[in-house]
């Protein structure tokens, strides 16, 4: 164990170097505990239209866009919004929800792109 008194005593370019290995390693861990899932938007339509994640955990949305022309996945109640070029993937992570539904769409293609994030 690295006692606090010692990391005082480094080089403050050291210092910087091991608080950002350090921020780095717990960020991956907490991308790691995030509940995954994806999301393929094509034609104006989002595959699937309904995700399921779990209440409680982060949420990591893979989304790709697989069709020929761009997209901007966008929620208000989730307060995210994300354009995508054709073929391009993406990942929006939102903080842990309490159960619910949480709508989405394409701002792209409101007519047809819509669906929801149901949270149990």
């Amino acid at each position: 164990m690295v006692r606090p008194s010692f990391l005082l005593r480094l080089h403050p370019g050291l210092r910087a170097v091991l608080g950002a290995a350090l921020l780095a390693a717990a960020g991956a861990a907490s991308a790691a505990d995030a509940h995954t899932v994806t999301l393929i938007a094509k034609d104006g339509r989002f595959e699937p239209a309904t995700l399921e994640a779990p209440a409680g955990t982060r949420i990591r949305i893979e989304i790709e866009n697989a069709g020929d022309t761009p997209i901007e996945f966008e929620s208000t109640p989730l307060r995210k919004e994300k354009v995508l070029a054709p073929g391009a993937r993406s990942v929006v992570v939102i903080q842990p929800l309490d159960p619910g539904r949480y709508p989405f769409f394409d701002e792209f293609h409101p007519d047809t792109g819509r669906g929801e994030l149901v949270v149990r």
